[in-house]
């Protein structure tokens, strides 16, 4: 069958929040002409998400209904599967802090790990852009461990009552906390409400105080920029018969099954995340290309990147009153921010009230029934004291062998082969696992110390938090897949925006570091064009 052809300046596969933020600027800053392609479905409208929260928290429903295709999933951990207009920042937390200096220097400062081609200072510009795009309230912890250049664009969310109590604790610790920055409105900004603590942030603003990249789209809908494409899923990517330029994307719609779509762009922007991304460039093989496109390293979908979560509860001798803004939370950099080290170990801390071990309940701790007074008298006795719950993201460095693979016995409905992602640690983590841990146990036991409180339930998690990777960024072509910029060595016309561009993946929320990256290929994608 005859493709239709869609033609534009700008081709940007993929509608996340990196997508967004690109967007935004090439639309505000050029004449250039932008598509953006969607494989998802376009997500609930503001007016419907009350309802939908409220199902969420009756019956336990997802409230993104229609949120990914039942036969474009990979397997292994962390799968990725959303797929809506707007993709996984549609139900994230809204949590916005920065990555720290370090981050981007480990194998000088620490000799581990590999280094970044970008500086954070080169980041900063790019940080406070994306901060002002979304709207990040947030307070400046101390400038030496929280360096930036210009103030938040918003004050801080306020501390509840139990928060500002748990502060006290850490001070008596000797450790600085401050308010979590977040992409959450503490004053109405961008025509968009303050939050009011529904404390649904994590899956549904059900107000529209935290930001998602649906805000941005119906924005550059609304002014004629962009034009957006959905439920149209790219396949492959085709260069052109001489010379290293894309110039065309295959893509089908399961509307039309049998009918392809190519897009034709002077420049094509990749921003499908850390799984997608790796996907359509190793699915795009050809004789001239056969390990895909822009992969002349063989590194494309290698060293997928996060950070392990490190978490315990501690029980305080204090009275706190839980479930005002529970997902709200104090930060601190001190540990990203170690100095010197004998041994590497790095890591963020985190402070959130918490009502565990505080419901009501039927039985007690001998597994004994109460009834009538015993119930109120036994919730009013642990009621008493508080908990807090802690936790630390530590850096894990990627082994090469961290990476998304194409499984051939598990294909789409147009029979591709289908994603398989395995995280794996760089030897240099495996052998400095069990030093960090311990060391970020002492700092919880520390901590509950200097409150005379009792540290608990101490867990690891195995999985990596916050993915990213996959097309890492570097100078060199021969152990990297893209430059600095986001664009592909081997491809002039070719941007991978976003989270596949890290070569680690830090030991905090990275979502803010997405959104730097993109708003950084922006601005190439402006000089270039």
């Amino acid at each position: 069958m005859k493709p239709r052809v869609i033609e534009s300046d700008i081709c940007i596969i993929g509608s996340g929040i990196s997508a967004a933020m690109a967007a935004e600027r090439l639309a505000a800053h050029g004449k250039q002409s932008i598509v953006v392609v969607e494989a998802g479905d376009e997500a609930p409208p503001l007016g419907q998400r009350y309802p939908l929260r409220q199902r969420y928290l009756d019956y336990g429903e997802s409230p993104w209904p229609r949120d990914h295709l039942e036969d474009q999933t990979a397997t292994g951990p962390l799968q990725s599967r959303s797929m809506q207009v707007g993709g996984l920042a549609m139900h994230w937390g809204g949590v916005t802090p920065r990555f720290s200096p370090e981050d981007f220097h480990v194998k000088s400062l620490y000799g581990v790990g590999d280094d970044w081609p970008i500086s954070y200072e080169e980041l900063d510009p790019f940080y406070q852009e994306a901060e002002e795009r979304l709207g990040v309230a947030g307070e400046q912890g101390p400038p030496a461990l929280d360096p930036r250049g210009k103030p938040f664009p918003m004050p801080a969310l306020p501390l509840t009552y139990n928060l500002d109590l748990l502060k006290g604790w850490s001070d008596k610790a000797g450790i600085p906390f401050w308010s979590q920055p977040s992409a959450k409105n503490s004053v109405a900004y961008h025509g968009r409400s303050a939050c009011c603590r529904s404390d649904t942030c994590f899956p549904i603003c059900p107000v529209g105080a935290k930001y998602s990249p649906d805000v941005t789209w119906n924005a550059l809908l609304a002014a004629g920029r962009i034009r957006l494409i959905a439920r149209t899923l790219a396949r492959r990517l085709v260069p052109a018969e001489s010379g290293d330029r894309i110039e065309y994307a295959i893509a089908n719609t399961p509307d039309r099954p049998n009918e392809p779509v190519h897009f034709r762009a002077k420049t094509f922007v990749l921003a499908g995340g850390y799984v997608w991304s790796a996907h359509l460039l190793l699915l795009s093989r050809s004789a001239r290309y056969p390990s895909g496109i822009a992969n002349r390293s063989e590194l494309v979908g290698a060293y997928l990147a996060g950070h392990r979560n490190v978490g315990a509860f501690v029980k305080l001798p204090m009275k706190l009153y839980p479930g005002m803004n529970e997902q709200h939370s104090l930060v601190t950099k001190r540990f990203m921010r170690p100095g010197p080290l004998d041994k590497y170990v790095r890591h963020d801390l985190r402070i959130w009230e918490s009502a565990n071990g505080r419901g009501a309940r039927l039985r007690d701790d001998a597994g004994t029934l109460m009834l009538g007074d015993e119930i109120l008298d036994d919730w009013r006795a642990r009621t008493a004291t508080g908990t807090a719950r802690i936790r630390a993201y530590y850096d894990v460095l990627p082994a090469r062998t961290s990476a998304l693979t194409l499984d051939p016995t598990r294909t789409n409905r147009w029979g591709d082969p289908l994603p398989t992602i395995t995280f794996r640690d760089s030897d240099d983590s495996i052998s400095l696992r069990a030093h960090t841990e311990s060391e970020i146990k002492r700092v919880f036991a520390d901590l509950a110390r200097a409150g005379d409180g009792q540290l608990v339930g101490v867990r690891v998690d195995n999985f990596q938090d916050h993915p990213s990777g996959g097309c890492r960024m570097g100078a060199d072509p021969e152990s990297s897949v893209v430059d600095r910029t986001g664009r592909a060595h081997d491809h002039e016309n070719l941007f991978i925006i976003g989270s596949p561009t890290h070569v680690t993946g830090g030991c905090a929320n990275a979502t803010l570091t997405f959104c730097a990256l993109a708003l950084m290929s922006a601005a190439e994608i402006q000089r270039a064009v």
